[in-house]
């Protein structure tokens, strides 16, 4: 990365750390009317602490997950059919979306997607899966030792910005994938177990350009339970994001 992305980078955080913070949330922008909406975070912005500190939970939440909801409603005002689908259908049939509001559907539209699930699955602690999840992790991705280090190394990898997911099957079946910016599985069709975020947003204020050791360190706040719930309804087919 060029020296100067990184003081642009480090000069938007520095704009955003400024303002006045207004927990548990930051304040919003009034979402324009639209079908899809920001969810308040499932639990305080410094659950996550010391692991991910409130102060970027509450800009990755309410900056930036508020943006990609606001853009995607912006973008499927005049285009009523596609308001219809839900999240999932629209991402798995994006070339079926007008070309001129595609790219803006596919990044806002993934975004939102993956900063539902990543809520979902964070503010736990930690710790080793157990049950069905343990079994698939064992039989699928090597155990969990295996799993922490090839995730780490597959967000490692990313190069810019992007995820790492764990995808799951309606057999249960377990696969580990990284997409490039806000795509996400669901764009063919796949369903997300559990994902971890590598956008510099998600990690800068504390760990600034040490990725390795926040990839490490977020597993301290995953929420087990959270992802067996997710692996229970990705086998029963009503897992949607």
């Amino acid at each position: 990365m060029t020296g100067l992305h990184r003081r642009s980078i480090l000069a938007g955080f520095g704009a955003l750390a400024a303002a006045p913070l207004v927990r548990p949330a930051f304040a919003q922008n009034p979402a324009p009317s639209g079908p899809f909406r920001l969810d308040p975070l499932p639990y305080a912005a410094n659950k996550n602490e010391p692991h991910i500190d409130a102060q970027t939970m509450e800009l990755h939440h309410g900056r930036h997950h508020a943006a990609y909801v606001n853009n995607l409603n912006t973008a499927l005002k005049d285009h009523g059919e596609l308001a219809k689908k839900p999240l999932e259908e629209l991402l798995a049939n994006l070339n079926s979306v007008p070309e001129a509001v595609r790219t803006v559907i596919r990044n806002n539209g993934g975004g939102h997607a993956n900063h539902t699930m990543f809520w979902q699955i964070m503010g736990g602690s930690g710790g080793e899966p157990t049950g069905d999840v343990k079994a698939a992790i064992d039989r699928d991705l090597g155990g969990y030792a295996k799993l922490t280090e090839d995730f780490n190394a597959a967000g490692g990898r990313v190069f810019g910005s992007g995820w790492v997911f764990v995808t799951v099957d309606k057999s249960g079946k377990l696969a580990l994938v990284s997409k490039p910016n806000q795509d996400t599985p669901l764009m063919e069709g796949s369903r997300v177990l559990f994902g971890n975020d590598v956008w510099e947003h998600a990690y800068y204020l504390k760990y600034q350009n040490r990725r390795p050791d926040y990839l490490k360190a977020w597993w301290n706040v995953v929420n087990w339970p959270k992802v067996a719930e997710r692996y229970a309804a990705a086998k029963a087919g009503t897992l949607s994001i």
